[in-house]
C-alpha cells in the first residue's frame, strides 16, 4: 500500500509536467504588440465567435466595421519575417495546428496584411 501511495503521490506532482512536456504548446510570437479589440483571454476563448457575427453583419447586413474584421487581425499579427499570419510561426497557423483546429478563414481570405498584399501585385 506504501508503494501505491507514493506512486500516486509522484502521478499527481509529475502529472502535469509529463502532459505538458509530450505536447510543446505553440509560442506565439505577436509581431505588432499593442491593445488588442479584447483582452487575450477573451480572444483565446471568443475569437470565433466574433469573426463569424462579423461575417454575418458584413454580408448579411452590410454592415462593415472594424473591431472583429479578419483583415484587422492579420494586419496585427502577421509575421514580421514571413509577412502573413500562416506557415510555419504564423499567428493563425501555430495555434490552430496545436488545437487541431482546421483553419480554413484563408481558403477565401488573404493571409497578409493589404498593404504587403498591394505591394506584391504588379
Amino acid at each position: 500500500m506504501p508503494r501505491l501511495a507514493a506512486t500516486l503521490a509522484l502521478a499527481l506532482v509529475a502529472g502535469p509536467s509529463l502532459a505538458r512536456d509530450r505536447v510543446p504548446t505553440p509560442e506565439i510570437v505577436i509581431a505588432r504588440p499593442g491593445q488588442c479589440v479584447e483582452p487575450t483571454e477573451v480572444m483565446r476563448r471568443d475569437h470565433m465567435r466574433f469573426l463569424l457575427h462579423q461575417r454575418d453583419r458584413t454580408v448579411r447586413e452590410g454592415i462593415r466595421t472594424p473591431k472583429y474584421s479578419l483583415a484587422g487581425c492579420v494586419e496585427c499579427h502577421a509575421s514580421t519575417k514571413t509577412g502573413s499570419v500562416l506557415g510555419e510561426g504564423g499567428f493563425c497557423q501555430d495555434c490552430h495546428s496545436y488545437a487541431g483546429v482546421k483553419l480554413d478563414c484563408f481558403e477565401c481570405h488573404a493571409a497578409k496584411p493589404e498593404r504587403l498584399s498591394a505591394q506584391a501585385r504588379p
